[in-house]
């Protein structure tokens, strides 16, 4: 009898009840932010940023705290839009943890679809919170009326002049705060830092799982990603050595014995393309303790350049320390 009971109540709470306004409005947003990332005419533009930013800065954490409080009177307006954003920036990062430990990885597809999974099932569980409240207690937001909501809060009625003032300067300072941070995010600056992104992962394209025991002519399937953002197209230089390292206790630097090649390949990118290269890590011979990985950006030094000489005039590099039999 009572399964029943819920399955009636499910069935009314999403059937029968008014989907509340404000759950709605996240959910148009969810879609036309999806639109804006993946639509090719959408996609380079500023709308992305201006659509996808409060879908992780700001509507997760709308969502959790309607769960939390769906009453009305439960929180004031200002309290929830301030949560919200703080229960956001908690809520984003923790995904991307679960990522990088998942097979998937930290990557934009992933990270789209469990943001806007988790989302969607915080949505449902707040519309299906509210429903459960009597009409008066439910949470409703009008938006014809926020506007005089936000200014009661800030400038109340009968107060002195001073306060009045303050409450003024307060608001003000807020509203510019929020229009910087909007304007450097969205509007890019002429001159900005050019970088190349450079990194390693592991077989499972994680930032875990790299091999530390190498045996020789035994294979260790890993990543290696390149993201151009040079503002141009750039042609890279991918090398991976392999290292026999002695650490002088003396002097406390590592001095390089041994250094034979490994691997090379090379890429073309667009400018802000970002590219993950499946690479097998595979020696021939024994006693490497360190693998080495440089990226060269269109220009590579001669074969005469050598050792340390030549990690310091690559453009990126990394490295691993192994335990080569």
């Amino acid at each position: 009898m009572s399964e029943k009971t819920g399955r009636e109540k499910i069935y009314s709470v999403f059937f029968n009840q008014e989907f509340p306004a404000d759950l709605a409005l996240v959910v148009v947003w969810l879609a036309a932010s999806i639109a804006a990332i993946y639509l090719p005419s959408l996609n380079a533009s500023p709308i992305r940023i201006v659509l996808a930013l409060p879908v992780v800065l700001f509507i997760p954490g709308y969502c959790l705290i309607a769960i939390l409080f769906p009453k009305n009177d439960d929180i004031g307006l200002i309290e929830r839009i301030l949560l919200s954003f703080g229960v956001s920036v908690a809520i984003v990062p923790l995904i991307g943890l679960g990522l990088n430990f998942s097979p998937w990885g930290i990557r934009l597809e992933p990270i789209v679809i469990s943001l806007i999974l988790v989302t969607w099932v915080m949505v449902l569980f707040a519309h299906y919170q509210r429903a459960g409240l009597p009409q008066k207690e439910r949470l409703r937001v009008s938006f014809s009326a926020i506007a005089g909501r936000i200014r009661q809060e800030f400038l109340p009625q009968g107060e002195r002049g001073v306060d009045r003032f303050l409450s003024v300067v307060l608001t003000i300072v807020i509203l510019v705060v929020i229009l910087t941070t909007v304007y450097v995010i969205v509007v890019p600056k002429e001159g900005a830092e050019q970088f190349s992104e450079f990194y390693i992962l592991g077989k499972n394209q994680t930032a875990a799982e790299y091999p530390d025991m190498i045996i020789p002519a035994e294979n260790y399937p890993m990543y290696i990603g390149v993201g151009n953002h040079e503002d141009r197209t750039t042609t890279y230089s991918i090398e991976t050595w392999a290292l026999r390292t002695e650490f002088d206790n003396v002097t406390n630097t590592s001095t390089i014995v041994d250094m034979d090649p490994n691997d090379r390949l090379s890429l073309t990118l667009a400018d802000n393309e970002t590219k993950i290269i499946p690479f097998t890590l595979f020696v021939i011979k024994p006693g490497y303790n360190r693998i080495e990985f440089l990226l060269f950006n269109e220009s590579v030094p001669g074969s005469g350049v050598t050792g340390s000489n030549r990690i310091n005039a690559s453009y990126r590099n990394l490295h691993l320390w192994v335990n080569g039999r």
